[in-house]
């Protein structure tokens, strides 16, 4: 599947994931009414509403992007309804021929983590037959708790031809709280980037590993560090848009071959539309998908310039 995302972004010519994170305050108010109406105001309504929602910027969005990053917190509050709206989501975006990384941050031991690795990238055995559920083509991990959290899911990748991206630099404000530690004389953000290109070496797609990273646009010293330290690891870079993140702060994510990172937007793309930059370009919330597409273009742009 590394294979496979390093082919889309050099056809599309962008670096980028959409991040399909729906509050359902993003979702324009006639696709709500809709929803309802059929739904009631309900989990099952909330679900419905978001589906429509994500499937809208899908089709606006496809044919520029490689690939899309469903959190599933956001459908996840909505309980068994929010998640059925995430599997819809995935199919949808596989029937777009878009790579789905599942934002599920999973990371446990033992069986606990061979479970989620086979739910999310898997497949499980029931009776005489095997299913593949959620069936993503990446999932995030967090590797707080070693080897042990980490293996069952690498076992996976191997198996599936899929891959993880394991958080080592977060975007967040406070990441540095643990991240920025010294052990050793080393940040503890530099000793994870080091086990990711350990786990990955013996992972490897044509040039990369199916074992990434996530790395926030947020902190661009450090991505450059970190780029050195896992040179075969593709980078998922969070942070960029909504955070404070640019595409200036983003060159050193990249190797010199110009792929090894996937930047993401995610409400900065999904809610464009309340955006004044495209209100004033004739959005409203009726079109909403159309300013969704013009923030991807303005983010291929931008990432391209800083590039070149």
């Amino acid at each position: 599947m590394i294979n496979k995302l390093v082919e889309k972004i050099q056809k599309t010519n962008a670096p980028i994931v959409v991040g399909l994170d729906p509050m359902l305050s993003y979702v324009p108010q006639h696709i709500q009414k809709a929803a309802f109406e059929e739904f009631g105001e309900t989990p099952a309504g909330a679900a419905e509403a978001i589906f429509r929602f994500n499937k809208a910027i899908v089709d606006a969005t496809c044919d520029l992007i490689p690939a899309v990053k469903p959190q599933i917190a956001m459908y996840e509050q909505f309980g068994v309804e929010g998640v059925k709206a995430f599997q819809r989501t995935v199919d949808y975006c596989h029937e777009k021929d878009l790579v789905v990384i599942g934002d599920v941050k999973r990371g446990d031991i033992g069986s606990t983590s061979s479970a989620y690795a086979t739910g999310h990238l898997g497949s499980v055995q029931i009776g005489s037959k095997r299913f593949s559920t959620f069936s993503e083509d990446f999932a995030t991990v967090n590797p707080y708790l070693g080897s042990d959290g980490i293996k069952p899911f690498v076992d996976v990748c191997k198996e599936e031809k899929k891959g993880i991206f394991i958080l080592v630099k977060t975007s967040n404000p406070s990441s540095g709280e643990f991240q920025d530690r010294l052990i050793d004389g080393k940040p503890l953000y530099e000793h994870v980037g080091e086990k990711v290109a350990e786990w990955g070496s013996d992972c490897m797609g044509d040039s990369y590993s199916y074992v990434g990273a996530v790395v926030g646009a947020t902190y661009p010293e450090q991505g450059k560090l970190l780029r050195q330290v896992m040179p075969k690891s593709f980078i998922l870079v969070p942070g960029y848009g909504a955070q404070g993140g640019k595409g200036k702060d983003l060159v050193h994510f990249f190797n010199k071959d110009g792929l090894g990172a996937i930047i993401n937007s995610s409400r900065g793309i999904i809610a464009a539309y309340k955006q004044d930059q495209y209100v004033n370009r004739g959005i409203t919330a009726e079109n909403f998908a159309d300013a969704s597409r013009m923030a991807v273009e303005d983010m291929i742009a931008d990432i391209a310039s800083a590039l070149h």
